[in-house]
């Protein structure tokens, strides 16, 4: 009896240490879904078109300290001045506003599907009286730069803010676009574009 018992204390133990080279991370290893710097060409992958419009990004910015975030949809990405650019546009009375007005830094994150609900939420409420990015579930990452990002994001762009612009109503060429996008309810955006210097994606 007493050497069944040994067997089986042994058992467990070979199986103990199984469960703990499969299940458990060493402290330093990287998992394979973790952001890691990859090379513009990333981009070529993606339908940017899709990937913005559709299945919508997180724009950021600020430290780790102090920071918001908001939900977009309008964007794009270019060359501009021979530089590799992202271009956003935000309206002033959002919050993530006063953000980028005040850091050299903006990110802009991309999501799996499973994270819509979170997209949602960064959308529709403000950072001023709610800390939407604990109620959306998200993990605050600092980046190399300093500037914020999420661990959920399977792709982020790190720019630096090169220029900016208010929109006017004077130089819309098309003005039902300012007529139905504006009008006298809300002030226009401002577009700034962004020098893309990193990309970081689980890929």
């Amino acid at each position: 009896m007493k050497t069944k018992n040994i067997l089986w204390i042994a058992v467990a133990v070979c199986v103990l240490a199984l469960l703990c080279i499969l299940f458990i991370k060493p402290k330093g290893q990287k998992s394979d879904t973790e952001l890691k710097e990859v090379d513009l060409a990333v981009l070529g992958s993606e339908d940017i078109f899709d990937a913005i419009t559709n299945q919508w990004m997180l724009v950021t910015a600020g430290t780790s300290d102090s920071f918001n975030t908001m939900t977009a949809n309008w964007g794009g990405f270019g060359h501009l001045w021979n530089k590799n650019v992202a271009f956003i546009f935000i309206r002033p009375d959002r919050y993530t506003h006063e953000f980028i007005e005040n850091n050299e830094r903006v990110t802009l994150s991309f999501y799996d599907e499973q994270y819509r609900t979170a997209l949602q939420i960064c959308g529709s409420k403000s950072g001023r009286n709610t800390d939407k990015v604990a109620e959306a579930g998200l993990t605050p990452l600092q980046l190399e730069s300093g500037a914020m990002a999420f661990s959920e994001a399977r792709l982020v762009i790190d720019g630096r803010k090169i220029y900016h612009v208010d929109f006017e109503e004077d130089n819309f060429d098309d003005w039902s676009i300012f007529k139905r996008w504006y009008g006298s309810k809300v002030d226009p955006h401002t577009l700034y574009i962004l020098e893309i210097e990193k990309i970081y994606s689980v890929k």
